[in-house]
């Protein structure tokens, strides 16, 4: 997993990739400035980004949305010193994988970098009801008259309830005597066809459609 560090802190960003380079990840680049994270991303190609979003010169959030709308996005994880509501929302909706707060331990981190690697939703523990939450308010809110929209498969719309309902791709692979790569390969099959772009907007997809049991 190729890995950038982007931190306005050089102290703190030299630890965060030298924890990830000792735990066996390639770090491609670090990077204390918002748009020189974009160019030297858009120039290494990273698959994981871990990103603060204080930065001097460009908000964290604006740049998960400049690196969501590259060719080949990465995945991004928010490590902030903030908990904040507001911050934690705006960031998921620029298309951060997850969100994980400073305070958290070393094995805090590394387990929120492996999941999200594997391509789950990754929040401090807490800040995963208040998406959901929030995400739940939206799907209230009346909307406009819509078709049926596209149709899954029965494994799809399966696996789609487990999603919701927060396994992760290995645990759902175990309870469904299914491999990890199917399940993956059924949640992009999901993503491609509902044209969204991570796990959250799954979530939230299947709270609007009533599919998800969050209780």
């Amino acid at each position: 997993m190729r890995v950038m560090v982007v931190d306005d802190h050089p102290m703190w960003r030299e630890g965060v990739a030298r924890d990830l380079a000792e735990a066996g990840y390639e770090i491609v680049a670090t990077a204390g400035e918002g748009r020189q994270a974009l160019r030297i991303a858009a120039a290494v190609r990273p698959e994981l980004v871990i990103l603060d979003l204080q930065l001097p010169d460009l908000p964290g959030v604006e740049v998960a949305r400049g690196l969501g709308a590259s060719e080949n996005p990465p995945r991004v994880l928010v490590l902030s010193a903030s908990g904040e509501q507001d911050d934690v929302l705006e960031a998921v909706k620029a298309g951060a994988s997850g969100y994980l707060v400073k305070s958290a331990s070393r094995e805090e981190f590394l387990e929120a970098v492996k999941r999200t690697a594997d391509g789950d939703a990754v929040f401090t523990p807490g800040l995963a009801g208040l998406v959901l939450g929030e995400y739940r308010r939206l799907a209230a809110q009346p909307k406009a008259a819509e078709d049926d929209g596209p149709r899954l498969t029965e494994r799809e719309t399966e696996i789609l309830r487990l999603v919701a309902k927060g396994l992760s791709y290995r645990q759902i692979a175990e309870r469904l005597v299914l491999s990890h790569r199917t399940v993956q390969n059924h949640v992009q099959n999901t993503l491609s066809k509902l044209q969204l772009h991570n796990r959250v907007e799954l979530v939230r997809y299947a709270i609007e459609k009533g599919l998800a049991d969050l209780d």
